[in-house]
């Protein structure tokens, strides 16, 4: 039996989902496709080392850093449903699509210090539904209960998605082949006796 591509598995989803929600899902995915295949060219490209800034949290931004950001504000902030844009790397939120239905919130790429030892990182997503025609700064400060989708891509061994609309947590594989995040693992769960669990990224 075939893998559900993830637009496929986003056609029959429930529960925040809408079709703008997935549309901006699947910008996500498409840009970490982007994030995914910079990282595999690592010093090829001259892209490793620091960018010499530091980020609204006082950590030294990575070339990476700056490069997965721009990326995804690009791909976001011309988007149709998206309103307004919060990363780590920058200080004030990224103003997007007036009349936009959903925010977007993220790290660009986690655990960047680990890039030059070419250790994993990843990229943490958070989408909340928009409050304003115009986005404000203060319909970021929402509680995490509204959150209308999140999740994690993970650039590993292999390139893998976490994902939750609000119904259960599925894990997608990026195919290296069709560039295609693939379904392969649905309803995650947590291992009732677990003692402890851990991610490096």
């Amino acid at each position: 039996m075939s893998n559900l591509t993830l637009s496929q598995f986003l056609q029959q989803e429930k529960g925040n989902l809408t079709p703008e929600l997935a549309q901006v899902i699947d910008t996500i995915a498409a840009t970490c496709k982007t994030i995914d295949q910079a990282l595999q060219k690592g010093a090829l490209a001259g892209i490793l080392g620091s960018a010499g800034n530091e980020n609204v949290q006082g950590e030294t931004q990575k070339k990476l850093d700056v490069i997965s950001n721009d990326y995804l504000i690009d791909a976001l902030k011309v988007h149709p449903h998206v309103g307004g844009l919060a990363s780590e790397e920058l200080d004030d939120f990224t103003p997007a699509q007036e009349n936009g239905e959903y925010l977007v919130l993220f790290d660009p790429l986690d655990g960047s210090s680990n890039i030059d030892i070419n250790m994993c990182v990843g990229t943490i997503f958070s989408i909340l539904p928009a409050k304003n025609a115009i986005t404000q700064a203060q319909d970021f400060m929402q509680a995490g209960t509204q959150q209308v989708a999140a999740g994690y891509v993970l650039y590993g061994p292999s390139t893998m998605m976490a994902l939750t609309v609000g119904n259960g947590v599925a894990f997608f594989t990026l195919d290296p082949v069709t560039q295609t995040f693939l379904l392969t693992t649905e309803n995650v769960q947590v291992s009732a006796d677990t003692q402890e669990f851990a991610i490096n990224a």
